[in-house]
């Protein structure tokens, strides 16, 4: 018998989620902590929408994820995604894919948004030194 696991990971800025998905009974672990002593409240119902969608699908799976970098709003937003994409990917299903497309397509699809780099001649991406001729 070979063990199913899935590997996933999601993105959002500088955080990076990585996780693994295998059979169990339906606990999810974020950095080695169950999701529900996960802090601050509102990440943790970021991170919980996804498993709220998913319905019955996560009873029969343990979801483990690492998630580092980025503050802890980016953090909950690659957590939410890598859980989506490794549901999708080791349940098959495809009207579970529908359903988390239909509630927010950034839970199938990392955020690809970075920061622009800084030019010469200014304090930032855009920012400009101001001129004076007067």
């Amino acid at each position: 018998m070979v063990k199913k696991i899935v590997n996933t990971s999601g993105k959002r800025k500088t955080a990076v989620a990585r996780a693994s998905v295998k059979k169990g009974k339906g606990l999810v672990r974020i950095n080695k902590k169950p999701v529900e002593l996960y802090e601050p409240e509102i990440a943790r119902w970021k991170i919980l929408e996804a498993v709220n969608i998913a319905g019955g699908h996560t009873n029969k799976v343990n979801i483990d994820v690492s998630v580092g970098g980025g503050g802890f709003m980016s953090q909950a937003s690659a957590v939410r995604t890598a859980i989506a994409k490794g549901l999708v990917e080791y349940t098959g299903d495809p009207s579970l894919k529908l359903a988390f497309l239909d509630h927010d397509r950034s839970l199938l699809v990392s955020d690809s948004r970075r920061k622009e780099p800084k030019k010469p001649l200014g304090r930032g991406a855009r920012k400009k030194r101001q001129k004076s001729y007067r």
